[in-house]
């Protein structure tokens, strides 16, 4: 599941570990993801180190959903950003704006708790 860790807008570049802390998973499974999804294509500094944009964390966002909330194996996956793409990214893109909603009625309800 993801975290509700925000990631800052204003930002360019986000480390692998950052990335892998919004979405509570290991370094490892971003790299692994990275070379699956060709829609990944993080920049690399002199030291080699991924650095991601928003876009591909917009796109881990989309096969995370896939993947882990909707149960698609990696090729279904893969078959459903290649051929149905703009429905996909749509799909995701409302979820998680859900999501978001969902968390804020949450925190408004956990203030009015507090008060009461």
């Amino acid at each position: 599941m993801m975290t509700d860790k925000e990631l800052n807008p204003e930002k360019l570049y986000y480390t692998i570990s950052e990335v892998a802390e919004k979405f509570n998973v290991n370094a490892s499974l971003i790299r692994f993801w990275e070379k699956e999804f060709d829609v990944i294509k993080p920049h690399k500094n002199k030291k080699g180190n991924r650095l991601f944009t928003q876009s591909d964390i917009n796109h881990f966002y989309t096969i995370f959903h896939l993947v882990k909330e909707k149960g698609y194996t990696l090729q279904g996956a893969k078959e459903a950003l290649k051929n149905k793409k703009s429905e996909t990214l749509e799909s995701a893109d409302i979820i998680q704006s859900l999501n978001k909603v969902r968390n804020f009625l949450m925190d408004i309800k956990d203030m009015m708790k507090a008060d009461g």
